[in-house]
């Protein structure tokens, strides 16, 4: 049963995450089209990071109390339909508020998928599990924008939406039908939940949202900035994106070895020794003069993001255990849209003052 809820809820999250990455590289030039000015464009991103933040802690208290399955299966639904939504945008009003619906619906999906995931997580296996789970997610964005291209390309941008509306559409008929419901199911009762100030007040979970926020703000700062970076070394934007997927494809690759490491060793030295390595390659990338180089140092930004990332989750789920696992989750994942926010704020704000190689000077 534990090895077919994981298969459903990795292949729907996979979907998702392929559908979201299809259109992520083509989002701009689709609402340039619309006529969206430089603002706009910042306005439209971000109103789908900022719905998701607001609502994740939100839906994952609900899911602790009325059931997993609901959510994903609805949250999926809308994906389908929101796809299809996109095709008869006629303005920068009408595609920033499909956006912000677009991102409620992810609310009810990441992170309730994970919370399941954590429910059926063996206790001193957490690891493995978010760390094989994290997968589902990170190849499906590593593989939607070159999907994407492709479609895009071939068939015009209509096709990228249908084609996010298609897998979607399949996620969302592979849920209803072989995932069962799932009620959070850990020490705490539920008919008197935890208060989310007093969950957000939790020593760990401080600790776990701090991380969250400050790994998000310089990895979202390194996704926008290091484009502008690499053409000033003459860096084509083709070397750029297979600079970004191979970083994606290891982070995934690795998830596997690195939660099963999460489970025999201390998380929280785990989590660090991520932090460390991401940092130092933040460090280095000012220093990087050609593709090979800049292609090394993002591996190594990848190692560091492999090593912390099951730890994290994990501890997530045993924190989870005792205080409800959908809140936890959805705060977990409301940190990350925080820091992905605010990091091309911080970023443009630095790169503006003291010059582009500073962002990454300041992230690490």
């Amino acid at each position: 049963m534990k090895k077919r809820i994981f298969t459903v809820l990795f292949i729907s999250v996979f979907a998702a995450m392929l559908g979201l990455g299809i259109i992520a590289p083509l989002m701009p030039i689709y609402a340039r089209n619309l006529g969206a000015t430089g603002i706009w464009l910042g306005i439209i991103f971000s109103g789908y990071s900022l719905t998701r933040a607001i609502f994740m802690p939100i839906i994952g208290k609900l899911s602790d109390k009325k059931g997993r399955k609901g959510f994903i299966t609805l949250g999926l639904l809308m994906y389908s339909v929101i796809s299809l939504v996109y095709i008869f945008a006629a303005n920068v009003y009408y595609l920033t508020s499909v956006r912000l619906i677009h991102g409620l619906a992810s609310a009810m999906v990441i992170p309730v998928a994970m919370a399941y995931v954590g429910e059926i997580a063996e206790e001193g296996r957490e690891g493995r599990y978010m760390g094989m789970f994290n997968m589902s997610f990170l190849l499906g964005m590593g593989s939607g924008p070159i999907l994407g291209g492709v479609l895009n390309e071939s068939f015009g941008i209509a096709s990228v939406f249908y084609a996010m509306g298609g897998l979607t559409a399949i996620a969302f008929l592979i849920t209803l039908m072989f995932l069962p419901e799932k009620r959070f199911s850990g020490t705490i009762k539920t008919d008197k939940p935890i208060p989310l100030k007093e969950i957000i007040k939790n020593r760990v979970m401080k600790g776990l949202l701090l991380y969250r926020v400050i790994s998000a703000v310089a990895r979202g700062g390194i996704m926008a900035f290091l484009p502008i970076f690499a053409s000033g070394i003459n860096i084509t934007s083709s070397q750029v994106g297979i600079i970004i997927s191979f970083h994606i494809f290891l982070v995934a690759l690795l998830q596997g070895p690195f939660g099963r490491l999460a489970d025999r060793y201390n998380k929280i030295f785990m989590v660090l020794t991520g932090s460390i390595v991401a940092a130092l390659a933040l460090l280095l990338t000012p220093a990087a003069r050609n593709f090979w180089q800049l292609l090394f140092i993002s591996c190594l930004m990848g190692l560091g993001g492999a090593i912390g990332m099951p730890s994290a989750a994990a501890i997530t789920v045993e924190v989870g255990k005792r205080l409800g696992m959908g809140v936890s989750m959805g705060l977990f994942n409301t940190a990350m849209s925080a820091g992905m926010i605010a990091a091309p704020l911080i970023g443009g704000a630095v790169m503006d003052t003291l010059g582009v190689k500073s962002v990454f000077f300041v992230a690490g």
